[in-house]
Formats: structure tokens, C-alpha cells, sequence
């Protein structure tokens, strides 16, 4: 095994220690990182980092069970434990690990820090280059189901006019993207190192997409217009300024929804201020407090099960039965990928990051697609988007499918996608 592969395999600092020698702990990375190289890599991750995991969930010490019999105190005892009963002793990483590597994979150095990214080029001709991102508590896992149908649409009941040469890169600090050693590295910064590796991979010209993180990096880059930027498409919006005056107002202050707003529009406005007030506490914690949550998330697999399960089970469409949504597997290759990489605590400093960053309220500069999904937590109006999109291009109510649009529902979201860049191509 390679020592890049132990590099990005290990756990815990002891087992990192275990694995690797000193010097092949120390320096391959920070040079890689800085050369601009692109690098092949594949996900090797030792047997005993695996054996270590088996181990500390079989010592898990639970927490009490809750005193409600829903979900409004969190992670519901049941739930958790049965998807922890089958991680220990039934899951198999090894199918998830199989399933990764079986696309081209590379690291490459940008602005020096190792950027993981997935390179599926098409086999027709024209296909337009593609970068899309994930999002928290996701990863590229979230994304492999859409390669396919994006990158081969005939294949998949599609065109070759829709292909698309795509890539998808590991967030900095997720995954097994490197984790940034000082601070800055918030959605804009990610989105210029977006331009950087399109273009040393040899796009001059191509577009964005992106939900959750991935679709504020994609709305950055937008802001940006970076030449040979062509558009951007979104399946989840994130702007205050997508709200009418009097709505943001009202949500920043508490205040009832204004009279100015038609009954549909209540109901959004309404849904958007209840997941401030009662959803939003993850992002406020890794907002201001990521490293004091990393703790846990480092040293308990349970711990940092709980904390990414809870949202992906807020957001599928299946309101808290993510299992039905995406099957246990799935949520477990995610959530192992978080572990392996102990990257708990680094992917949370986004929150912080952005944070620190500030408001961002200029308009995109480039064509906008936007599609909404029903079982997101915000579904603008069209009307709503036009200041902060003023070339909004394309606009769908998808008939399903939530907050991980790509991973719940891959053929629906492939096919908005297609749709989205059609009038970008020419």
C-alpha cells in the first residue's frame, strides 16, 4: 500500500501514529499540495482502521433514552441503535470503498491543500464539462448515482446533445480532500480553487452545480463570473436576499408573516422561519463552536453518526425515515467515509468559515437554473429569485425528492440537470 493511500486512510491520531512512519506522516501531502500535480488516487483504507471501528462501537456507552416518543429531542434511541447494531456487524465498507474506485480518482494541489476530485469524461462528443459539489452531511457518495446518467445519457434515456464531462471534488476538509491548515477557506475561496481545477484539467469553458454547501460554492462562483463560467444550477437556495424586504424582516425579528404575501406564500415563508428557529441549531453550534463539537465527533463513531444522521433524516423527503429514502447502506457508506477520514470536525469549519466571511448580497453574474425539490426546508417562488439571479434561465418544481436531491431520486435530478444547462450549451 502506498504511503498517500495510509495517509488518507487513517483515523484517530493513535491510529495514524500506528500506521504511518514519521516521515511519511509529515511532508508527501504538504508537497503534492503544493506542486499542482494531478495525482491518480484510490481508496485503500487498512483492514485495521476498520478493526478499530468495530471495536468502538462495540463499547459504545449510550445516553439515556429520550422522554418525547418523536422526534423533537433529536435522534430517536431505536433508530440509531439499529443502524449501529448493522454497522458493527453486518456493514461492509469494502463494497462502498468498491463502488468509489471503480470511477477515476486524483488529488491535486490548489492554493496548498490536496483537493480530491471524481473525473468521468464522456464518450460523446460536445458533452459540456461539469463541476458539481456536494454538501453537509454529504460527500461525493451522495453524487456517484447521477455519473452515470449524466456523463452517458443514452444509456440512461437521454440524448447525446445532454452529455456532460464531469467532475466532482471532495469539499476541502471533507472526504478525502486535505483539511485546511489556516483559516480562510470559505465558499469563495473554495470556488476560485473550483475555476483553478476546471481549467488545469483543460476546461476553458464549463458550468457548476450544487445543493446545500455545493450550491452556495456554485452561487460564489457565480458572484465571481470567472471567465468561461457559462452558468450555474442550484437545487437549493440559499439567499437572504431571494426573501421580499418585509418577508426577511419579519424572519430576522420574529414577526408574523407580512400581509403583503399570498396564502402559498405564507406557507414558505412560515416553513423557512420554523427551521430557523427549530432546525438550525447544528449550523449555529459548527458556526461559532466547531472545534468544541469536533471532540466528540473525533473520538465517537456513534457520536458522529447521531450528529450527521439527524439531518440527513430532517431533510430527505421521507421526513425522518431516511432508510426508506436512501437504505441503510448508503447512509452508512457516508457516514464511514466521516470516520475513516475523521473528518467530523473539518468539515464543520465551513460553518465557521462562512460565518466569518460575512453576508453576501451582490447578484449572481451569470445565467441561474434553479430547481426546487418538495421535501426541501426552502422553496422560493420564481418571482422571489430575480434580484439575487437577474438572469434566471430556468426555474422547476420537481414533482419529488428532498434535500439530497442526487441521492434520493438520481434519474429525476439527472433530467432537471440536463434540463437546466440546455440553453447554456450552444
Amino acid at each position: 500500500m502506498s504511503r498517500r493511500s495510509l495517509l488518507f486512510a487513517g483515523t484517530a491520531a493513535g491510529l495514524t501514529a500506528m500506521l504511518l512512519s514519521p516521515a511519511a506522516a509529515a511532508d508527501p501531502v504538504d508537497a503534492g499540495a503544493l506542486s499542482g500535480e494531478i495525482r491518480p488516487f484510490r481508496s485503500e483504507v487498512p483492514e485495521a482502521a476498520l478493526a478499530d471501528l468495530r471495536r468502538r462501537l462495540a463499547t459504545t456507552r449510550w445516553p439515556d433514552g429520550e422522554t418525547v416518543r418523536d422526534r423533537s429531542q433529536g435522534v430517536q434511541p431505536e433508530r440509531l441503535k439499529a443502524l449501529v447494531d448493522e454497522w458493527q456487524s453486518s456493514y461492509d465498507w469494502r463494497k462502498a470503498e468498491a463502488k468509489l474506485n471503480a470511477f477515476p480518482q486524483f488529488v491535486t494541489g490548489i492554493d496548498g491543500v490536496d483537493i480530491h476530485f471524481i473525473h468521468v469524461r464522456s464518450r460523446h462528443e460536445n458533452a459540456l464539462p461539469l463541476i458539481m459539489t456536494h454538501g453537509w452531511p454529504g460527500s461525493v457518495f451522495e453524487l456517484l448515482d447521477v455519473i452515470g446518467p449524466l456523463t452517458d445519457p443514452t444509456a440512461h434515456g437521454g440524448v447525446a446533445d445532454d452529455a456532460f464531462h464531469l467532475v466532482i471534488p471532495s469539499i476541502p476538509g471533507f472526504g478525502f480532500s486535505g483539511k485546511p491548515k489556516e483559516t480562510g477557506w470559505n465558499p469563495r475561496r473554495i470556488a476560485a480553487a473550483w475555476d483553478v481545477l476546471m481549467k488545469r484539467l483543460g476546461y476553458t469553458s464549463y458550468v457548476s452545480q450544487g445543493g446545500d454547501w455545493g450550491a452556495i460554492i456554485s452561487d460564489a462562483l457565480g458572484r465571481q463570473a470567472p471567465e468561461g463560467l457559462r452558468g450555474i444550477h442550484v437545487n437549493r437556495v440559499e439567499r437572504a436576499t431571494t426573501f421580499p424586504p418585509d418577508a426577511a424582516q419579519g424572519l430576522m425579528s420574529g414577526a408574523p408573516a407580512p400581509d403583503s404575501l399570498s396564502p402559498e406564500q405564507k406557507v414558505i415563508f412560515q416553513e423557512a422561519r420554523d427551521f430557523l428557529n427549530n432546525g438550525f441549531g447544528y449550523a449555529a453550534i459548527m458556526g461559532t463552536r466547531p472545534e468544541t463539537i469536533g471532540y466528540g465527533l473525533a473520538d465517537s463513531p456513534v457520536g458522529l453518526a447521531a450528529w450527521l444522521y439527524d439531518k440527513i433524516a430532517d431533510w430527505v423527503f421521507t421526513r425522518g425515515d431516511p432508510e426508506q429514502a436512501l437504505g441503510k447502506d448508503a447512509i452508512l457508506d457516508n457516514i464511514t467515509l466521516y470516520w475513516l477520514t475523521n473528518t467530523g470536525p473539518s468539515s464543520g469549519r465551513i460553518y465557521w468559515e462562512n460565518v466569518a466571511a460575512g453576508a453576501k448580497l451582490e447578484p449572481v453574474k451569470v445565467p441561474v437554473a434553479v430547481t426546487v425539490f418538495p421535501g426541501e426546508v426552502y422553496r422560493p417562488p420564481r418571482q422571489w429569485l430575480t434580484k439575487a439571479y437577474p438572469q434566471l434561465v430556468y426555474y422547476n418544481v420537481a414533482a419529488k425528492g428532498g434535500h439530497f436531491a442526487a441521492w434520493e431520486e438520481p434519474d429525476l435530478f439527472a433530467e432537471e440537470v440536463r434540463a437546466a444547462f440546455r440553453t447554456l450549451r450552444s
